[in-house]
């Protein structure tokens, strides 16, 4: 698959919906930062959900006018703080692919980049070792690598993330001394991993 469609993102955000779900608990349970109150995996599964259940409504034939719903959907439904993030990088995605009609891997690098930009402006104090450090070196390898193809493209931010996301403990100490990574990182790469789970033809 070299682009993508509005059908084909509208299923993405479907996917990465219920992987987040799937994953829910796992999620709770990494959760030490900012505060070990184990509610990150909910408080992302409610703020994708809410995508989700807009989108069911949304006939997915133009790319924008799912993007756009993704966006407006996570941003009213945004629970905590790795949520209100989740919204930002979807508000990225929105404006990325306004005025496109499929989305080719440079301009998704463009639109993870986008999502990071707006993220970290909206974030007063940005913490590395968290959502943002895992989101913001995907986004810079997926730009540095140029790819135009999706599934390449994927690749490398998969590869990308997962390494930043196994990097977290070495930037934020609570993190090393309970031994765990950063839980808002990991639900991101759980996004990711779910639609690239539509993308091989494996929804989860």
């Amino acid at each position: 698959m070299q682009t993508i469609s509005g059908a084909e993102l509208k299923r993405m955000i479907l996917s990465a919906a219920a992987s987040i779900e799937i994953h829910k608990q796992d999620l709770n349970e990494l959760n030490v930062f900012p505060v070990p109150d184990g509610d990150t995996g909910t408080n992302m599964s409610m703020t994708i959900h809410a995508a989700a259940n807009d989108l069911r409504g949304v006939d997915g034939s133009e790319l924008y006018a799912v993007a756009k719903t993704a966006a407006s959907a996570t941003l009213r439904g945004a629970r905590g703080n790795s949520g209100v993030i989740l919204s930002l990088l979807f508000k990225g995605l929105k404006r990325a692919l306004k005025g496109h009609d499929s989305c080719d891997g440079i301009l998704w690098a463009q639109a993870l980049q986008e999502g990071v930009d707006a993220a970290y402006k909206a974030v007063m104090k940005p913490a590395e070792g968290t959502i943002l450090t895992v989101a913001r070196v995907a986004s810079e390898e997926a730009a540095a690598c140029g790819a135009e193809d999706v599934p390449a493209l994927w690749d490398v931010v998969m590869t990308a993330g997962q390494k930043a996301l196994d990097d977290t403990p070495n930037l934020l100490p609570v993190l090393k001394k309970a031994g765990v990574v950063d839980a808002g990182g990991k639900g991101y790469l759980l996004i990711l991993e779910g639609m690239l789970a539509e993308l091989r033809g494996e929804p989860m």
